[in-house]
C-alpha cells in the first residue's frame, strides 16, 4: 500500500513551554495528519539529549527525554500546581529552543511533581519491565547533577571507574535522586504510550530513530565499557565518523565510540537486541541510523581534530539482524543506506530486505542521478524531499549553482523559483517508492533559519520550532489533495472497523445501523477535544 508521511520531531511541535510536549499539541498534530490521510508521523530520537543538544549524542540508548513531559499532564493528574509551570516565562525565543533555559527549569517543575507522587503497583511494573536500564540510568543520572552536569570521565577517579563499593555507596546517598529520576521516566513512559496509542487510533504508524552509535557521556560506556572499543582507563581507542566527500572537505568527526563487535558477537548481540527491542515497543517503524556503519565503519584516532584521517572496518552486517528477528520476529526497519556506499551495504539490505531511503535533493546534477525518481527501479523504498540533516526546499533551491538551478526547473518544469516546493513534493508523492515523506517545513515553504540539522557543526542545531499558526485549513488541503492524488490515503485501522462490528452484534443492531457506524468511523474526524487528554496506563 502506497503511504505518506511528515518529518516533525517531537521537540518542533507548537508550545507555550519552551519546547514541544506530549500534550495537547502533539494529539492535535496526530488529528492533522489523521484529517489530511497521512498515515506516518516520523520523529527523531526521543532520548535524553547531551553533547550539542543533539538527539543522537544521548545519555541514555533507552531513556526518554524528560524536557518532552507535558506539564498540564501532570497537573491533571495532581502532581504540578497550575502557577508552579506556568509562573516561568519559558518563551526567551519563540523562534528556537533555547535548551540551555530548559535543562535550568525544566527539572525544577519535575521535582515538584516528584515530591507528590506515591509509588502505585503501576510504576512498581514498569521498575520491573524496565529493570535491565533504568536503575543505572538513574544512577548516572544523579551523579552528573551531583557534579554539576560534568561528563562521567571528570567525575572522582573510582567512580568514573565503576568501582564496586563506589557505586554501592553512591546508591545508598542518592536514593531519593535515583528515584526522582526513575519518576521522570515513568512520567515520560504513561505520556509517550498515551500519544502513540492516539495516534495509531488516528490509523497513523510512528517512525522512530536508533542512532547507531551512543554518546561517549553516556550511562552504556560508564557502566558497560565492555560493549566498546575502550582502553584500560575507558578511553576510545577510535572514534565515528565519515570520511571526506564533497558535502564535507574534512569529513564528518562525529566523536562517538566505536563497538567491539567481537564481543558482541560472542554475546549473541544480546545488548543490540535489547536496543531493537527496545525501540519496536517504543515505535512503529525503526529507522535505523547510519546504516551502512553495520557492513563497514569507518574509524578515526582518539584525538583527532578531523575525519581526514582514518580507515575502514568490517561491521557485523546481515547477522545482528536475522538474529535480532530470530529472537523478536519480523521487524518493520527502514535502513538509512545514504552517505559513502560500496557493494557490500547493498548486498546487506538485499540481504535483510528492508526498504531503503532516496533523498530527492541529492539528485540535481544529471539526469543519470540516482536519486532522481525516473532511476528508480525499486517500490520498497521511502522517498525524501530531505531528511533532518538537509536544508528546507526553499534553502536547499537557493544555495545550487547555476547550472544546478536551471536544470531543476526543466526536471520540475517549472518556470519561478517560488514554484519550487510545491513541485518537489509532487515529484517525490508521485514516485514509485512505497512512502513519501517531507519535513513539515517543506509544506510551509520554511527558508534555511527553519533548518533542524547541519552536520558537522556544534551549535545552532535542533532549534526549529512550528507555530500553531502554521496549521492552517489551506494547508490541510494541501496535503490531502497530494494523498489523494497520487494513492497515498491512509485508512482506517482494521481493529477499529472490528470493533464497530462487535458492538453491532452485541447490540443485536440491524445491519443499516453498523453501515452508518462504519461511515462515522471511517470519516475524517473533526479537531478532538485533547487539551487535556487522559494519560493511558503503562502496560
Amino acid at each position: 500500500m502506497r503511504k505518506s508521511g511528515i518529518l516533525l520531531h517531537i521537540s518542533s511541535l507548537p508550545s507555550e513551554y519552551g519546547i514541544g510536549k506530549m500534550g495537547k499539541e502533539a494529539y492535535r498534530f496526530a488529528d492533522f495528519l489523521a484529517e489530511t490521510k497521512t498515515g506516518l508521523w516520523q520523529i527523531l530520537p526521543l532520548s535524553p539529549t547531551s553533547y550539542g543538544d543533539s538527539p543522537y549524542q544521548s545519555f541514555s540508548a533507552f531513556a526518554g527525554n524528560p524536557y518532552f513531559i507535558d506539564f498540564e499532564l501532570l497537573e491533571k493528574e495532581g502532581l504540578l500546581k497550575k502557577d508552579e509551570y506556568t509562573s516561568i516565562k519559558w518563551e526567551q525565543d519563540k523562534e528556537k529552543i533555547d535548551y540551555e533555559f530548559l535543562y535550568e527549569n525544566v527539572y525544577k517543575v519535575l521535582r515538584k511533581a516528584y515530591s507528590r507522587f506515591e509509588v502505585t503497583p503501576e510504576y512498581r511494573l514498569f521498575e520491573m519491565i524496565n529493570r535491565k536500564w533504568l536503575g543505572d540510568y538513574a544512577l548516572f543520572m544523579s551523579l552528573k547533577f551531583r557534579y554539576d552536569g560534568k561528563p562521567w570521565y571528570k567525575w572522582p577517579e573510582e567512580l568514573a571507574m565503576c568501582e564496586k563499593n563506589a557505586v554501592k555507596k553512591a546508591k545508598e546517598e542518592l536514593k531519593d535522586e535515583i528515584g526522582f529520576h526513575k519518576f521522570i521516566q515513568f512520567c515520560f513512559s504513561r505520556q509517550w504510550k498515551a500519544l502513540k496509542e492516539y495516534a495509531n487510533s488516528k490509523g497513523i504508524k510512528i517512525i522512530g530513530d536508533i542512532p547507531i552509535y551512543v554518546s561517549l557521556d553516556s550511562t552504556e560506556v560508564w557502566m558497560t565499557p565492555e560493549l566498546f572499543e575502550l582502553d584500560e582507563d575507558k578511553k576510545p581507542v577510535a572514534v565515528a565518523g565519515c570520511p571526506p566527500d564533497c558535502f564535507s572537505p574534512t569529513g564528518q568527526l562525529w566523536g562517538n565510540p566505536l563497538y567491539d563487535w567481537d564481543y558482541h558477537r560472542k554475546t549473541d548481540f544480546s545488548w543490540w537486541i535489547s536496543r531493537i527491542q527496545n525501540a519496536a515497543e517504543t515505535y512503529d517503524i525503526i529507522r535505523i541510523d547510519h546504516f551502512r556503519g553495520f557492513a563497514g565503519y569507518y574509524c578515526i584516532p582518539y584525538g583527532n581534530k578531523t575525519a581526514e584521517v582514518g580507515i575502514w572496518k568490517k561491521g557485523p552486517g546481515a547477522k545482528l539482524f536475522k538474529k535480532a528477528e530470530e529472537e523478536l520476529g519480523k521487524l518493520d526497519i527502514i535502513a538509512e543506506n545514504l552517505g559513502f556506499l560500496t557493494p557490500d551495504v547493498q548486498d546487506m539490505l538485499d540481504e535483510v530486505g528492508y526498504p531503503g531511503m532516496k533523498v530527492i535533493e541529492f539528485g540535481f546534477s544529471d539526469s543519470k542521478n540516482d536519486y532522481l525518481p525516473h532511476n528508480f527501479t525499486d517500490t520498497n523504498s521511502y522517498s525524501y524531499t530531505g531528511t533532518h540533516d538537509n536544508d528546507t526546499l526553499v534553502g536547499w533551491y537557493k544555495s545550487l549553482d547555476k547550472d544546478s538551478k536551471n536544470f531543476c526547473l526543466d526536471y520540475l518544469n517549472v518556470k519561478l523559483d517560488i514554484q519550487i516546493p510545491e513541485a518537489m513534493l509532487r515529484l517525490v508523492w508521485s514516485g514509485v517508492s512505497d512512502a513519501a515523506v517531507a519535513q513539515f517545513q517543506d509544506f510551509i515553504d520554511a527558508d534555511t533559519d527553519c533548518r533542524m540539522n547541519i552536520p558537522s557543526t556544534l551549535s545552532g542545531n535542533w532549534t526549529y520550532r512550528a507555530k500553531k499558526k502554521d496549521f492552517t485549513d489551506k494547508l490541510k488541503a494541501k496535503i490531502l489533495k497530494l494523498n489523494t492524488l497520487y494513492n497515498r490515503c491512509s485508512e482506517l485501522p482494521e481493529d477499529t472497523e472490528e470493533t464497530v462490528t462487535k458492538e453491532c452484534k452485541a447490540e443485536e443492531s440491524p445491519d443499516s445501523s453498523c453501515d452508518e457506524k462504519l461511515k462515522a468511523a471511517k470519516k475524517p474526524q473533526k479537531k478532538a477535544d485533547t487539551d487535556k487528554p487522559e494519560p493511558k496506563p503503562h502496560s
